[in-house]
């Protein structure tokens, strides 16, 4: 079984102004996590919590590809999984913004489950993006209710 899970959203602003908004800790707040500890850099540790949850986790951030890409692990030693977050300027107005996360375990009984919850939660944060650089919403995050 293929555990893959791809998001794709259309966001009419540059990829420059997308890719900002997800490595720099003052902005991430409005759209995705609560917070995040500093900047997202190739090599380094990203402590990113949600405190309307009460959760915390860490990023290793595995490559970064300026207003390009951005590859990112997360979920711990046993089950690690990779996300890749590209973005594709097609006429420097607007940025076709994909999510891919592999990593999961296709022997879990709970896989199918697991990718449903995640593939649910990247279209959540990818509107909640959208509504925030498009409208300067910044509101919309950590209102889906499980």
């Amino acid at each position: 079984m293929d555990t893959q899970i791809t998001s794709k959203i259309k966001i009419n602003k540059p990829a420059n102004v997308v890719f900002e908004a997800i490595v720099d800790p003052a902005k991430i707040g409005h759209f995705w996590f609560s917070s995040s500890s500093e900047r997202w850099e190739q090599g380094k540790s990203i402590i990113v919590k949600y405190d309307e949850y009460n959760a915390e986790g860490i990023l290793n951030v595995l490559e970064i590809e300026e207003s390009k890409k951005i590859v990112f692990s997360w979920g711990g030693e046993t089950n690690e999984e990779i996300v890749a977050i590209t973005l594709n300027e097609p006429d420097h107005l607007s940025t076709i913004i994909e999510v891919n996360e592999s990593g999961l375990d296709e022997n879990d009984p709970e896989a199918v489950s697991k990718m449903l919850g995640q593939k649910e939660g990247w279209i959540y944060m990818l509107t909640c993006l959208k509504g925030y650089l498009e409208h300067g919403i910044s509101d919309l995050r950590a209102s889906l209710i499980h």
